[in-house]
């Protein structure tokens, strides 16, 4: 079913299952996971299914784990390639990597 424009797209942090997913009428269509060492976080994984795509929403998926870890005061290592990519280099992200 294609994207359409004024769909609503909801970002949560499931804590229990180590990710952020994004859903729409109750079917996900986007995730964010990572592994828990400690009090460092690892995004593993950065996925959004391609009719959802450019849209955004990978990118939120990112932010919201970075939230709630700052909330837990771990630090993060972004394996992920596209987490790597939105964190490097920017100095809004220092605090966590």
């Amino acid at each position: 079913m294609p994207y359409k424009e004024n769909e609503s797209i909801d970002i949560v942090f499931e804590q229990d299952n180590n990710r952020s997913a994004a859903y729409t009428d109750g079917k996900q269509v986007g995730e964010c996971e990572f592994s828990v060492s400690e009090k460092i976080w690892t995004i593993t994984h950065t996925g959004v299914r391609p009719e959802y795509g450019g849209r955004g929403i990978a990118k939120k998926l990112v932010l919201c784990v970075i939230e709630a870890d700052r909330a837990n005061n771990a630090k993060f290592v972004p394996l992920c390639s596209y987490a790597d990519k939105v964190m490097s280099d920017k100095e809004e992200f220092k605090d966590v990597l």
